[in-house]
């Protein structure tokens, strides 16, 4: 099951915001539940296949109040603006608030946890051998962070990997377009490049 597979599921368009896969999830949960539809085999296969769906989103969409939750006023500033007298001018009492509510974190930093909880997830993909997976999972990642070299790297990486093992399937042309495709994701990585050309080789030579 790929990325766009597990947004089709759940009834959403690519890229669907987090409260949208959550809501649409437990729409479509409530209504092929097995406990509403006891005898039905189809029932029960399409909530199966809609929480795994909707598990891998979660792993993929970062939730919107990642984003606000630091932007909120502390509890001191709001107790504040209750006590505050009635007479204090607005507009200072304005000003006084800007002062004591923090920034929210900017998008880069929580980009970047996004990064690294998406690579260790890439990795247990990668040891479990969900290889189908694990590049759904790097390309979503590519798409929200198109500009990041590692991201790239990880992308390519990845694509290499499931080449070798559709070669050891005798995957013949499966193999070729993934080996292919690693070599387009990374082309300055000269050492990726090295090891995807032998594999080619391998293909060609075997095959």
């Amino acid at each position: 099951m790929d990325l766009g597979d597990c947004y089709r599921l759940l009834g959403l368009r690519s890229g669907a915001s987090f409260a949208d896969i959550k809501a649409s999830y437990r729409r479509l949960a409530q209504q092929y539940h097995p406990d509403i539809n006891p005898d039905d085999h189809k029932a029960k296969d399409k909530f199966i296949a809609l929480t795994e769906a909707y598990k891998f989103l979660l792993t993929v969409v970062i939730p919107e109040d990642a984003v606000g939750v630091a932007s909120q006023t502390p509890v001191s500033a709001r107790e504040e603006t209750k006590t505050a007298p009635q007479e204090k001018a607005p507009a200072a009492a304005a000003k006084k608030r800007q002062a004591t509510t923090p920034k929210p974190p900017g998008v880069t930093a929580i980009e970047q946890r996004l990064k690294w909880n998406t690579y260790e997830q890439l990795q247990r993909f990668l040891k479990e051998k969900r290889f189908p997976q694990a590049i759904a999972l790097v390309e979503a990642l590519a798409d929200r962070l198109p500009e990041d070299a590692e991201v790239r790297q990880w992308q390519a990486i990845t694509y290499q990997i499931w080449g070798r093992v559709l070669i050891d399937q005798h995957q013949v042309l499966k193999a070729r377009i993934y080996l292919k495709k690693a070599l387009k994701t990374d082309p300055n990585n000269k050492a990726l490049g090295n090891e995807v050309q032998r594999d080619l080789q391998r293909l060609e030579q075997m095959f």
